[in-house]
């Protein structure tokens, strides 16, 4: 979700036998730069598409794909990146995801045609996933288990959430001063800083004898989540019925079917299949799926409405957002204490409930919206049970599965919701070009928009149905079905 913060992997990662000789602090501030520029990118650039659209010429629907290329890339490729860490070295994966990533940022501000941007936000995806894993394994291994580890995860994940809370003001500031193409050069000096330093000051280590990567394994599953995604998108210019929506949906279909008998035989899979079977772990996930679908475009949609239906500038926007951010960092933040209160299942609920009752009200917004009664009241609580729900979720996920499985199901339950997200930000928009489509204007599009949440809503109360049905609500009964 656009300003969501990363689910930190529990700390049980193994320890390596070799050291950093850089201090502490710095491997903290290199790594954790390199989390913040991921996470910002997930949310940076949408407070820009208007400017992206009116500067490429980008269709209503294809504004999506600048965000979504992103967010498909990243889950398809993050479970693979953190392999690739452990078995090739975690400071060499940190600086090729960091040069990839940051040259991406380069290729994307110069952008003279949307499909540049597109290409480039899609090398971005790949960069961030590769990237992201090996921040935290750095950490992992580079402090010793017990009260260090525990600061410098939870000052990971504060950074993470940091980089979430405040892409819609950075995003402002840049679009309104500069231009929407500094959104993404601004990542090219800060890259090629940690860069140096990553280079000069970290030091390799790795622990992957032995294992291997599922390449084929990442490259299918990310082309059916872009071939469903595609279709889905299709349909509100074609119909359901086209060829050129039926095609590509089937195609993607076929696609994840065979990533799945892949992973059914892979000696190393991307994504092992048994774990499905213990019940945290399986309707965890599918909470996050659902919860990911709605929550994830809630920046994206009030974003186009701020600025297209309000006339919003977009350092405006920016500003405007401000509280959200703020709402999302506090559920966050609030959590894991509450979860020892109420327990990790009725949080998750709760946040859940919250969450879609600040989606229905948004769903009421018209073309005369007011920044206090249309903006403010439904967007914090919204991000509110964002915050929320997510924690208790992974908790959840992680409590069923065994104590080598813990880093592999933390790091489904952020693909799981990246692939939710995703996929979910391609129906609610086609679901809101649908509408806008039958009327002209500011007052088109606030209906479209508006609709959007209302489906996002009924989305979420899915998860929240699934939440109360399946999930596990103690511990103990995590791993039986």
């Amino acid at each position: 979700m656009g300003g969501m913060p990363p689910i930190a992997a529990p700390a049980t990662l193994p320890e390596t036998t070799r050291r950093t000789a850089a201090p502490a602090w710095l491997v903290m501030l290199l790594v954790c730069a390199g989390q913040f520029l991921v996470v910002l990118d997930v949310s940076v650039v949408n407070v820009a598409l208007p400017a992206m659209r009116t500067g490429l010429g980008l269709s209503e629907l294809g504004l999506q794909w600048i965000v979504n290329a992103y967010v498909i890339t990243f889950a398809g490729f993050m479970l693979l990146g953190g392999r690739a860490a452990d078995i090739f070295g975690r400071k060499r994966i940190f600086v090729l995801g960091l040069a990839l990533f940051t040259v991406a940022s380069l290729g994307g501000g110069l952008a003279q045609h949307p499909w540049q941007l597109i290409a480039a936000r899609t090398v971005q995806g790949v960069g961030a996933a590769v990237l992201s894993p090996a921040t935290l394994t750095i950490l992992t291994t580079s402090f010793p288990s017990g009260p260090a580890r525990n600061r410098a995860i939870a000052t990971w994940t504060a950074v993470g959430a940091g980089g979430g809370a405040v892409g819609g003001l950075v995003g402002g500031v840049l679009t309104e001063y500069l231009s929407w193409r500094w959104v993404l050069m601004i990542n090219v000096p800060v890259g090629a800083l940690v860069l140096a330093g990553a280079v000069l000051w970290l030091t390799e280590s790795r622990q992957g004898a032995g294992r291997r990567l599922d390449v084929p394994g990442a490259m299918l599953v990310t082309a059916g989540l872009a071939l469903v995604a595609y279709g889905i998108v299709q349909t509100e210019t074609d119909g359901w019925a086209s060829a050129s929506a039926l095609l590509p949906l089937a195609a993607g279909l076929v696609v994840i079917a065979a990533f799945l008998a892949v992973e059914a035989r892979a000696k190393a899979p991307l994504m092992p299949l048994g774990l499905f079977r213990v019940r945290s772990v399986s309707s965890a996930n599918g909470a996050m799926v659902l919860a990911g679908a709605a929550m994830f475009s809630m920046w994206y949609f009030l974003s186009l409405y701020a600025q297209n239906v309000l006339g919003y500038r977009p350092l405006e926007a920016g500003l405007s957002f401000i509280p959200h951010s703020l709402s999302i960092v506090l559920g966050s933040t609030l959590g894991p204490r509450l979860m020892n209160r109420l327990g990790a299942k009725t949080l998750a609920v709760s946040g859940a409930v919250i969450s879609a009752a600040g989606m229905a009200w948004q769903g009421t917004m018209d073309v005369d919206g007011t920044y206090l009664g249309t903006i403010l009241g439904p967007g914090i609580l919204m991000a509110l049970g964002a915050g929320l729900t997510a924690t208790p979720i992974a908790a959840i996920a992680t409590s069923g599965a065994d104590p080598a499985d813990q880093g592999l199901v933390s790091g489904l339950i952020n693909t799981s919701r990246q692939m939710g997200g995703a996929l979910g930000l391609s129906v609610l928009s086609t679901v809101a070009a649908t509408r806008s489509a039958a009327g002209h204007g500011p007052k088109a599009l606030a209906a479209g928009y508006g609709l959007a949440f209302h489906v996002g809503a009924m989305i979420l109360l899915g998860s929240i149905v699934l939440m109360v049905l399946a999930l596990p609500r103690r511990p103990a009964d995590a791993a039986h079905g």
